[in-house]
């Protein structure tokens, strides 16, 4: 097996991945529609603030796996986050220690200690983890909601419990200049680590606009929701915000759902994003299920996707493995 350092943004990497990850999510996710290059593209491209490091095992002139890790520039001395996949043609060849490996010695260069791995729970996954002495550390749930018109009831009714006191905006791609400062500065108060991304810190207009720009590169589509105090101006403070990305697939990601928490147990998160998987259904005929992955620990976000028809259907481990 040959280690290469690949281009994460490069079309050439996307098509040399494409035939592996489509074959590997055919076992893996077998319910889950085909992998598309936008999905892939969306999955490698560097982040705004990251360094993105992709590496993959070749056997002779055919990927073999990879592994992709996310760096967050403003965390010098923190981990690498990403995944390793060994394709179905190529297991117990080697080539997932061989990746692992190159992982460690990267992050070494980089003055960096921690790997962490996200992959499907199984016992392939615990028996690989253990092989090269790397611990559990976390869990992460991956839930899938039906928007068939006959699933809807359940959105429907939520959507209608209109919150007393605020109003929401629904946009597409661009937040609007009026709102954008607020919406940056509501982000702020977001805590949770998403795999490979950074972690912004005190995030700037310029901070929301690269972030569009990353979605419209990759070929998504952002629609957006935000409440706002109802006797707000055109302006107004965002007090909650919920996320979601639309690509050429049947099956679109939720992004973040935030509500301020002076604004919480009103229920505005389960308002806004009922509206927001409504209005994306309405305005987007192919789409048909939406996939949301969320931390077993955080039970409020968890309860409220349940409540809107989500429901389980696999489990993530993160495991970490010292550089």
């Amino acid at each position: 097996m040959e280690i290469r350092s690949l281009n994460s943004d490069d079309p050439a990497t996307l098509a040399a991945l494409l035939p592996g990850f489509r074959e590997t999510m055919r076992l893996e996710l077998p319910a889950d529609p085909p992998v598309t290059e936008a999905l892939l593209a969306r999955l490698f491209q560097q982040r705004h603030g990251t360094e993105r490091i992709v590496l993959a095992a070749y056997d002779a002139q055919t990927p073999a796996g990879v592994l992709k890790l996310g760096l967050d520039l403003g965390d010098p001395s923190g981990p690498g986050h990403g995944s390793l996949w060994v394709f179905p043609g190529f297991r117990r060849r080697g080539a997932g220690r061989a990746l692992a490996a190159a992982g460690r010695a990267a992050l070494r260069e980089r003055g960096r200690d921690l790997l962490l791995v996200d992959a499907p729970r199984g016992a392939a996954a615990e028996r690989f983890a253990e092989q090269l002495g790397a611990g559990l550390v976390g869990e992460t749930l991956r839930n899938r909601l039906p928007l068939a018109v006959a699933a809807r009831g359940p959105l429907r009714a939520a959507a209608a419990r209109q919150v007393p006191g605020y109003r929401l905006v629904h946009w597409t791609g661009r937040c609007p200049d009026t709102l954008v400062e607020s919406y940056a500065r509501a982000w702020s108060a977001l805590e949770e680590r998403v795999n490979g991304q950074a972690r912004v810190r005190r995030p700037s207009t310029a901070d929301v606009r690269a972030r569009e720009a990353e979605a419209e590169r990759a070929g998504h589509r952002i629609h957006a929701v935000a409440a706002l105090p109802e006797d707000s101006g055109d302006g107004g403070d965002i007090v909650a915000y919920s996320t979601l990305f639309v690509r050429d697939s049947p099956m679109a990601d939720a992004g973040e759902t935030l509500v301020l928490p002076q604004h919480r147990r009103r229920g505005l998160g389960t308002w806004m994003k009922a509206s927001l998987l409504l209005r994306a259904a309405r305005d987007n005929a192919g789409l048909v299920l939406v996939q949301v992955f969320n931390d077993v620990g955080n039970t409020a976000v968890v309860a409220l996707n349940r409540g809107l028809g989500f429901e389980a259907d696999s489990c993530w481990s993160t495991y970490a493995l010292k550089a």
